[in-house]
């Protein structure tokens, strides 16, 4: 399947297509500027309020009779622009390919070779998030604005995210997990001289994730990665960029390396790290509030202390491991959580990890974004995670009257990003939109992605599908039409994309992951039907256990929009904080409706039913993947990272292929 780089199939359609939206856009931004006027943000009334009652009237005064004549003189402009526009999107392509076009940082063939489907396995990730990038006057009706700084915001935070190196500390002590400050303050110096293996019996195996901030913005360093390969210490299912660090139980916890802890030279936990990049040297005009620079602000790009909470994850575990080279031209952050011993006592019946984090998971290979509908807010964005992932398809879906689906005004908000190679995509609109949902194009994006080669050439493969369904309480029953829709789909793309036959198979399939906005919970009355739904019959969500009963670790991915700004949750620390809490959540995540209940959640004495409204969702299957592997999941995040920029909580998703053959 050829993959559409450009959004129409000869340059005269896309001369003639910006020539009409030229004409389109000056009224469409009069109206957008007009509407915004009168739907302040609560930061916005914040941030006036110690002005005088008169000034924004004065200002609204002035500004809406500019507006509004400049809309009224844009029109006849658009209305022929609008003439030109909408016949051309009869020929439109569903979606836009794009590929890095930069070598240096080019690495999806690089990764291809990583797995032979030989040895234990190899773990892939995943994320999703609704970002909420309407068009500003939009997206202040969900308390948000700035669309285009907002934008360009998130592109930077979810790279830096995900590019940061990831540590694994191993203590072979299960009753002392305690490091000290200036040993750990060695830790995140580590030195490139210092290639001495250190081999420990492993108790306790914390991951913690790091800010990272390096030389090279892209996620992959084929460098590190033939060092790697070339110390025979990773194994072939470790990403390459991961530093594995032995303390022995002897020492009390601490590290003994002189050398490393001269060259530290502090008791800090994390150590200040440079600006990166032109995340620092590009400070968008209006940024809001989260976009400055705050001690604790860990998510941002522009932070200099890393949470010392939210980044260490706890697993039991047994063997031995040795420690690869470092590459000491990394420079990042890092931190120890502090309730460790607590956290590692909860939900212990759980085989895979699961937190709340303020940053994106690093080494995260696929991501998968809802409500990207503003086309000059997803250039921005494109822009920004093309320096971490290679592949990405934007501007999803279709425009105009098509077939028996209403008329639509704008995309479907879909955006995937894949450090892998993408092989085939296809998209569907749902045709059973109704209300506002139908103005836009909803539907479904499948994808396939190539992520290794056997010895014997047979290509993996894997499958992701992005979604996002009917929005409006009470559809119960067009969102059941659409989940059907979404399985006839992706078994049509599986059967039309697959090179494969069972006595001679081209292909091995490692996984098939569902991801997006299902704008349903698993503890609301109201969404009982969905929550029955045979896909969950097929699909296995890691956070629920039956219709109607969720995980106890699992909360709510819907945040309250009044709350967005609150001191207490505008930056990742303070929204991950407050999220672990129990009596925090109440205040700031939304939960199932009830007639008993107002529609405010702060303050909320009453007791709520469950974690909170969980509408976004990563789902999994073992059904046709390759018979002789298993899939499990290793890892699931909720992640604060987006704090103040979206109303959503992202959440991200690692599986572990295992092809149950041991290393040679």
């Amino acid at each position: 399947m050829v993959l559409y780089t450009s959004p129409f199939p000869n340059s005269f359609l896309s001369v003639l297509h910006s020539f009409s939206w030229g004409l389109i856009f000056p009224c469409y931004w009069f109206a957008d500027r007009l509407v915004a006027s009168f739907v302040p943000t609560t930061y916005e009334k914040r941030q006036r309020a110690d002005d005088p009652c008169y000034f924004q009237a004065l200002c609204i005064i002035i500004t809406t009779p500019i507006y509004l004549a400049l809309l009224v003189a844009s029109l006849p402009f658009a209305l022929i622009g609008f003439l030109l526009w909408s016949p051309l999107q009869s020929a439109r392509r569903p979606y836009i390919y794009s590929r890095l076009e930069d070598k240096s940082q080019v690495n999806g063939a690089t990764l291809l070779t990583e797995w032979k489907a030989t040895g234990n396995g190899k773990s892939f990730c995943f994320g999703s998030a609704n970002v909420c990038l309407l068009p500003d006057s939009l997206a202040r009706f969900n308390n948000v604005f700035n669309t285009q700084a907002r934008a360009r915001e998130i592109g930077r935070r979810i790279r830096n995210g995900a590019s940061r190196p990831q540590i694994k500390i191993y203590i072979d002590s299960p009753t002392n997990t305690s490091i000290s400050a200036a040993s750990f303050s060695s830790l995140v110096s580590p030195q490139v001289g210092d290639s001495t293996n250190r081999a420990v019996n492993v108790g306790i195996k914390r991951t913690s994730s790091m800010e990272y901030k390096g030389d090279n913005s892209g996620s992959n360093n084929s460098e590190d990665s033939r060092d790697a390969k070339a110390g025979g210490e990773l194994n072939e299912g470790e990403d390459n960029n991961t530093c594995i660090v032995r303390i022995s139980g002897e020492d009390n916890g601490h590290i003994s390396d002189p050398e490393a802890e001269a060259v530290s030279g502090q008791g800090n936990i994390s150590s200040p790290a440079e600006h990166s990049l032109e995340g620092e040297r590009e400070s968008p005009k209006g940024q809001i509030p989260n976009h400055k620079q705050k001690e604790g602000d860990s998510g941002s790009l522009d932070s200099y202390t890393a949470s010392r909470e939210s980044l260490v994850k706890v697993r039991i575990g047994d063997g031995t491991v040795d420690q690869s080279n470092i590459n000491n031209k990394l420079l990042y952050k890092a931190s120890v959580m502090k309730k460790t011993s607590v956290r590692k006592k909860k939900h212990m019946d759980e085989i895979f990890d699961h937190e709340i984090s303020a940053f994106f998971p690093a080494n995260l290979d696929f991501l998968c974004l809802q409500e990207v509908f503003d086309k000059r807010a997803a250039e921005k964005l494109k822009q920004q995670l093309h320096h971490y992932f290679e592949y990405i398809l934007y501007d999803v879906g279709v425009y105009g009257c098509h077939g028996c689906c209403s008329f639509k005004f704008v995309n479907s908000g879909l955006l995937f990003a894949s450090r892998y190679p993408v092989m085939d995509a296809a998209y569907h609109c749902y045709p059973n939109g109704k209300g506002t949902d139908s103005l836009a194009s909803k539907g479904a994006l499948f994808l396939k992605v190539q992520v290794g080669n056997t010895p014997q050439d047979q290509r993996i493969v894997g499958y992701i599908s992005c979604t996002h369904l009917q929005a409006l309480a009470g559809d119960t029953t067009v969102r059941c039409e659409q989940l059907d829709l979404l399985q006839d789909w992706l078994a049509d793309f599986r059967k039309s994309t697959s090179s494969s036959s069972t006595a001679n198979p081209e292909e091995l399939v490692a996984f098939d992951v569902i991801c997006g906005d299902l704008n349903f919970d698993n503890c609301s009355s109201e969404d009982k039907l969905e929550q029955q739904h045979s896909l969950f019959t097929r699909y296995k969500d890691p956070c629920r256990l039956g219709p109607g009963e969720e995980k106890p670790w699992a909360i709510g991915t819907l945040l309250d929009p009044e709350g967005l700004y609150d001191e207490e949750v505008c930056t990742p620390d303070n929204l991950q904080k407050v999220l672990e809490s129990e009596e925090g959540r109440k205040g700031y995540v939304v939960y199932p409706t009830s007639k008993n209940h107002c529609s405010s959640q702060k303050g909320r004495k009453t007791s709520l039913k469950g974690s909170g409204r969980r509408i976004d969702y990563m789902l999994y299957t073992e059904e046709g993947v390759y018979l002789e592997w298993k899939v499990e999941v290793e890892e699931f995040n909720f992640i604060t990272q987006l704090a103040g920029l979206t109303d959503h909580l992202p959440v991200a998703m690692r599986l572990m292929v295992s092809t149950g053959e041991e290393d040679s």
